[in-house]
């Protein structure tokens, strides 16, 4: 006699032989049997950019799935890379004006027509650009333009925030932007300025002064009488603007 744990075992043996020759059985053609579309199926070879792709029964063999997952590191890091790209770029430009003595919320301008000698960012040979770097982390910062100006703000992974300038708010006639910060729950004024909400602590702000028919004096006086940055708590009683000027 058998024990009833040994019947059990060969019950479920010949169940799972039963099961498998069913399945590796040629599937009957039906009355009312659907043909698959070849077009919905895996095919045992695939030609590919990254090498021939290998499946048996619509399963990838371990050279495949190998090749698949380097593909997929590989564009993840290509993706990261591009992402990161503009936050370099803005990051380099905030260094460079740093390492030739120019801070944070500090105003830097050419006093002179550009050229082809000058290491910068989209230069012209027209007119005398002035550039800024706004630090945000400390509060919200006050931003005066001068009238006859044009230029766009970024925040740090170079994308655009606000217009100055003739396209800007203020359409050329110069005001005071006011810049907040990320998750700013302070007051803010009511009125006086143009406010804007800055999705990162970092922010560039490169402009164009117009030169008068070819002089660019007229221009610099224009940004030296207007051209303000402080923090909104000295509003009050704002400082001289803090400037450095630099021969090009």
């Amino acid at each position: 006699m058998f024990s009833k744990k040994t019947i059990t075992i060969a019950l479920a043996v010949l169940m799972i032989a039963s099961l498998t020759s069913t399945a590796m059985a040629k599937s009957p053609k039906m009355k009312q049997t659907t043909p698959i579309p070849t077009e919905i199926t895996t095919p045992d070879k695939v030609e590919t950019r990254i090498g021939t792709l290998k499946f048996k029964n619509g399963m990838p063999d371990q050279m495949t799935m190998d090749k698949l997952w380097d593909n997929l590191d590989f564009s993840r890091a290509v993706e990261v890379y591009l992402n990161a790209l503009p936050a370099v770029s803005m990051y380099t430009v905030r260094q460079g004006q740093r390492d030739i003595g120019v801070p944070d919320n500090t105003i830097m301008t050419m006093e002179t027509m550009m050229d082809s000698t000058g290491m910068h960012l989209t230069p012209n040979t027209v007119t005398p650009q002035s550039w800024v770097t706004l630090d945000l982390s400390k509060g919200p910062i006050v931003l005066e333009v001068p009238p006859k100006i044009l230029g766009p703000v970024d925040d740090s992974f170079f994308r655009w925030v606000t217009d100055i300038g003739y396209v800007g708010p203020d359409k050329g006639e110069g005001g005071k932007y006011l810049f907040l910060p990320p998750g700013y729950k302070g007051k803010v004024p009511e009125k006086g300025y143009f406010v804007v909400k800055s999705p990162t602590f970092g922010l560039w702000a490169p402009w164009r002064n117009f030169a008068v028919d070819g002089d660019v004096k007229p221009a610099l006086e224009n940004l030296k009488k207007y051209a303000r940055i402080y923090p909104l708590s000295q509003a009050d009683n704002p400082p001289k603007s803090v400037q450095n000027t630099n021969g090009s």
